[in-house]
């Protein structure tokens, strides 16, 4: 039996409530509910599939000092429709039918905060993108 709903849910990390649900609106209610846990869960990915952006772009990412590879990531995320479309493709496909039907009456205002979040998530983890070393063919 299809049970896609609740699988998805169960395979979500726990992510730690700080306020309670009747001080929030419905899209920060979905932030915190669908859109965390998502970018949790596909962490290891985001970061995966941004190294890849980094090789395509010829690893220019690599010589910028700090600063200003956090302003390299913001522009890849604000400014690179095809790299934001991947992105949002990699979050929206994990939610649920119902949350899908949320997420559209919203849209607007949960893909600034899906891109927003992943931004930060992606800034935080800066250390995790330095160039791979070469391997060694014997």
């Amino acid at each position: 039996m299809n049970d896609r709903p609740n699988d998805i849910k169960r395979i979500r990390p726990e992510i730690g409530r700080t306020q309670s649900f009747g001080q929030m609106g419905l899209e920060e209610k979905f932030q915190n509910n669908t859109l965390r846990p998502i970018l949790k869960l596909q962490n290891p990915l985001l970061i995966a599939v941004f190294h890849n952006y980094i090789v395509k772009h010829k690893g220019v990412f690599y010589d910028l000092s700090v600063e200003k590879r956090l302003a390299y990531i913001e522009n890849a995320l604000y400014k690179d429709q095809k790299f934001r479309n991947a992105l949002k493709g990699m979050i929206i496909g994990h939610f649920t039918v119902d949350e899908y039907k949320d997420y559209t009456a919203y849209s607007s205002s949960l893909n600034k905060r899906m891109m927003n979040m992943a931004v930060e998530r992606l800034k935080n983890q800066v250390e995790y993108f330095q160039p791979l070393k070469e391997k060694k063919v014997l």
